[in-house]
Formats: C-alpha cells, sequence, structure tokens
C-alpha cells in the first residue's frame, strides 16, 4: 500500500502521450517526472502523480474496453478561477460544463486532449472562527 507521505497516482488512458504531456505541463502546471512516449508518462503537481497512459502501455492493455470519460476526474484547486478560465481561453481551450457554485466553492469542468475530466476548483473563503470571548 501506498504510505502517507508518497505521490497519490491517477492512472488516465490517453490517445497520444506526448500530447498529454503537453497540456498537463504547458497549461495546468504539471512536470514531467518520467516520459517512455509515445507508450507512457508520469507528470506531477504537488503531490499527485498522473500516469498517461497511451495505447502501447501495459496499463491501457490491462482495460480490455477504453474507458469512457464520464463522472471520475482530478480535482484542482485554483486560488482564482475566473482568472484561470481567462487564462485557458486565452491559450484555447475549450470547457466542458459552465461555472457551478455550491457551499463549498465554485468549479468548472475542461477535459485533456484524450477527453479526461479536470475540475477546476476555487474553494469558498472562510472566515477564521473567532474565539468565544475570555477563550
Amino acid at each position: 500500500m501506498t504510505a502517507p507521505d508518497q505521490l497519490a497516482g491517477v492512472r488516465y488512458l490517453v490517445d497520444d502521450v506526448q500530447a498529454a504531456i503537453d497540456f498537463y505541463t504547458t497549461h495546468l502546471g504539471f512536470t514531467v517526472r518520467t516520459s517512455a512516449a509515445p507508450a507512457f508518462a508520469d507528470v506531477v503537481r504537488g503531490p499527485l502523480r498522473l500516469l498517461l497512459s497511451g495505447p502501447a502501455s501495459s496499463g491501457a492493455r490491462a482495460t480490455p474496453d477504453p474507458a469512457v470519460p464520464g463522472r471520475n476526474r482530478i480535482h484542482l484547486i485554483v486560488d482564482d478561477l475566473d482568472t484561470e478560465i481567462d487564462r485557458l481561453r486565452t491559450a484555447g481551450l475549450t470547457f466542458h460544463s459552465d461555472v457551478v457554485a455550491g457551499p463549498g466553492g465554485r468549479q468548472i469542468l475542461l477535459t485533456d486532449p484524450a477527453g479526461n475530466l479536470i475540475e477546476l476548483f476555487e474553494p469558498t473563503s472562510h472566515p477564521a472562527a473567532t474565539p468565544p470571548a475570555g477563550a
């Protein structure tokens, strides 16, 4: 089992490993950890290790049917959602949803070149709790 201080890994099946590397490093602040393109690469951002498995990788061969993008996605926290949306639209990216707001914050979805979902999330700022008088 992964130790708590190790990277958390998520595998995404992609059609084009280099296009996925370019997308995640150029637009979302990931850095390349390992690249064996065109079969496989892994990129990291903080404690997240994203495994990018192309059609020739063992990870993709282990899945009998192509994974269908759906509700599962990686969740990236951003400081200013509107600024990120503007930056990514300027770079030519399109979004899979409109901004959705809820009690915990605001989010929007986009997809990588293979159709995998990424959620950009701006948490609601909660003012620091004021201690009771005399505490």
